[in-house]
């Protein structure tokens, strides 16, 4: 399950895998709706009467990007026909355009004639019912549509436009659909289809021996009929090669804000901290839903994908983008939680990059006990992430902006959401949004969330309540340490349950409880933390060839193994970098850097050929499980880098 390449500009989002297929195209959110779906967008060669897809085990394929953008640069070599393809994919960093320039190489001593075929596999909205086909031959394209979202396919090489097409009828009866009329690389024009359909069409190009010709191929994409034709005749006008030219330019002067002095991080770590930032910025949508991920492949696992925008990943995600000085992209987001909380101040489990809550599998009532179905830590670390940023950046007008409508109405909920009984949290489920209770990571979030809010009601002068937002908050934090710290074990409780009428200990060795002193609780040297830091690190350890830090002790999710001793669960990317991140915080010497450095190292080494990181890795083969790109791996990743570099400038300093 992966999406190896992903470009995108804030509301236009096109994954491929690893044979250069779109695999999903979302418009107009990020992440909202999917027009592919996962299905396959095919691209085919037909050359000296022989026609393959790219899909084909001769193709060999080396997968990237151009270095600092968000423009592909993938190589598919095929030595059977004597063939290779140089690819570049990009979205035009304002218009919803998708381009894509096509190298043809003749590695044969002969001119040839060789046809591309471009397969439009659609699913508009979401489903195929009602979708048309049909050849435009006002401007001789390609479009399909259904209601208000529109797409419109066109090219070109050396000898014209689009040479061949064909529309039809795809999986419904015996009808697999056109890319079948494709491979004896002649299409049979039919000019329009209805239903579930799809279309292919074809550009030519004459390749002297060992000579090169290029190809281009682009998707206008819009609400009516006259924007996509506009767009299209954009870019003839404006010609691909100088737009795809000016995308990577874009991105080079984007990336510039992150520029700094990376102290002794080799430059391979400091590429993928750029890629980072770049495949972080593909997945937020304008509007301000920063998204989990978007493979739809998750789809085989439980029938729900990962389009949706959880609070908790958004603020980790937008804490780490602001740390890297991107203040201005992540600013849309706090709006979008202000808007999305609910009348009690707190916000649900996760929302649709339109504002609209999403699915969720928390009960409104469990064995005839109502209960709030929230995870506390989301709407906590909101506040935590948007005085991170003010403190970095000073710009006051934001949380001015959200005083009344987030900040005091979401303290105001935290501060009363609380079982008076210990001075905790009530319980909520965790963050992992699989058991329900009072977990020391939520409890340790609602500290660092508090204490924003008090914060921030002293920078406005409102001292009452900043008073008592401090005073909960540490009451809570005591109670933290009475309630949940274990004397015996030597470490802190992952979090107390309800059991025989009373709250319990679970001993879980959990690798969230980085919460401690990454949220404020207790300071990064408290010898308790110290002693639970050790601990996940040794009993979360993947005792493999892969290694890296599972979740917690036992974790059953994609798990691979049952020797729980040697693998408590699968590595995840960002439990590794919790631990980097300790121990970038607790160095007090240049030479304790060495193992942070090495986990960067790490991670890279656990990349996608194409630089995509996933959200947790097979224990004994390191290929990817669940998701990939995952947002949080990626952000993750941001803020280890900027953690190191600061840490590394005071102790040069020092």
């Amino acid at each position: 399950m992966a999406r190896h390449l992903v470009v995108g500009n804030g509301k236009l989002l096109v994954n491929l895998d690893d044979h250069c297929y779109i695999r999903d195209i979302y418009f107009p959110y990020v992440g909202q709706l999917n027009h592919v779906g996962g299905q396959m967008c095919r691209f085919g060669v037909w050359v000296d009467g022989t026609f393959s897809w790219l899909e084909e085990a001769d193709w060999q394929f080396e997968l990237g990007y151009i270095p600092d953008s968000l423009v592909t640069n993938v190589t598919a070599r095929n030595e059977r026909l004597g063939l290779e393809l140089q690819i570049n994919d990009g979205i035009h960093q304002r218009e919803c355009i998708y381009l894509k320039r096509v190298v043809v190489r003749n590695l044969t001593g002969e001119e040839r004639e060789v046809r591309l075929f471009f397969h439009q596999d659609l699913l508009i909205d979401g489903t195929e019912v009602g979708d048309t086909a049909a050849y435009y031959p006002d401007n001789q394209t390609l479009f399909h549509y259904k209601r208000s979202s529109y797409f419109m396919f066109n090219g070109y090489s050396d000898e014209g436009g689009i040479r061949q097409y064909s529309t039809g009828i795809k999986r419904f009866g015996s009808a697999e659909g056109t890319w079948r009329d494709a491979e004896d690389g002649v299409l049979s024009g039919n000019t329009i289809a209805q239903g579930s359909v799809d279309s292919t069409i074809s550009f030519h190009a004459k390749v002297p021996a060992g000579k090169e010709k290029v190809v281009y191929y682009w998707m206008s994409i819009g609400h009516d009929l006259e924007e996509v034709k506009r767009l299209n005749q954009y870019v003839q006008d404006s010609q691909p090669e100088k737009l795809l030219s000016r995308i990577v330019i874009y991105w080079n002067h984007w990336l510039q804000r992150s520029n700094a002095d990376f102290g002794d991080l080799p430059e391979e770590v400091v590429g993928m901290f750029r890629q980072s930032l770049l495949i972080v910025r593909t997945q937020i949508d304008e509007n301000g839903a920063i998204l989990a991920a978007n493979d739809t492949d998750i789809l085989q696992y439980n029938r729900d994908h990962y389009s949706y925008m959880w609070p908790r990943d958004g603020a980790l995600i937008a804490e780490a983008m602001s740390s890297a000085g991107y203040q201005s992209l992540i600013a849309p987001f706090f709006q979008f939680c202000a808007d999305a909380l609910s009348p009690e101040g707190y916000l649900y489990h996760k929302y649709n990059p339109d504002g609209t809550v999403g699915s969720s599998w928390h009960p409104y009532i469990v064995q005839g006990s109502v209960r709030i179905p929230l995870q506390e830590d989301e709407t906590a670390l909101v506040l935590y992430a948007l005085w991170k940023d003010y403190t970095r950046h000073q710009v006051i007008e934001l949380p001015q902006s959200l005083y009344s409508n987030l900040i005091r109405k979401a303290a105001h909920f935290l501060s009363n959401y609380v079982e008076h009984s210990l001075q905790l949290p009530k319980p909520s489920y965790d963050l992992w949004e699989e058991r329900y209770g009072i977990w020391t990571y939520t409890a340790s979030s609602v500290y660092g969330g508090l204490m924003a809010a008090a914060y921030f009601t002293d920078l406005f002068g409102d001292y009452e309540r900043s008073d008592h937002y401090r005073e909960t908050a540490q009451t809570m934090r005591q109670a933290m340490i009475d309630h949940l710290w274990n004397e015996e074990e030597g470490r802190f409780a992952r979090g107390l349950v309800f059991k025989d009428n009373e709250w319990v200990q679970d001993m879980t060795l959990e690798s969230s409880m980085f919460g401690l002193w990454e949220f404020g609780v207790l300071d990064v040297d408290d010898e308790r933390v110290v002693k639970t830091m050790r601990a996940i690190k040794e009993g979360l350890a993947v005792q493999t060839e892969i290694g890296g830090i599972a979740r917690y002790t036992n974790d059953y999710y994609f798990q691979q193994s049952g020797d729980i001793r040697k693998v408590p669960g699968n590595p995840w990317i960002i439990c590794t970098l919790w631990i980097a991140s300790y121990e970038i915080e607790s160095a007090t010497a240049l030479e304790q850097l060495q193992g942070p450095k090495q986990t960067l190292a790490w991670v890279l080494d656990q990349a996608l050929q194409s630089g995509v990181l996933p959200e947790q890795l097979n224990p004994y083969d390191g290929t990817p499980l669940s998701v990939a790109p995952l947002t949080w791996s990626h952000a993750t990743y941001v803020h280890t880098v900027c953690k190191y570099v600061a840490k590394h400038a005071e102790l040069t300093k020092a």
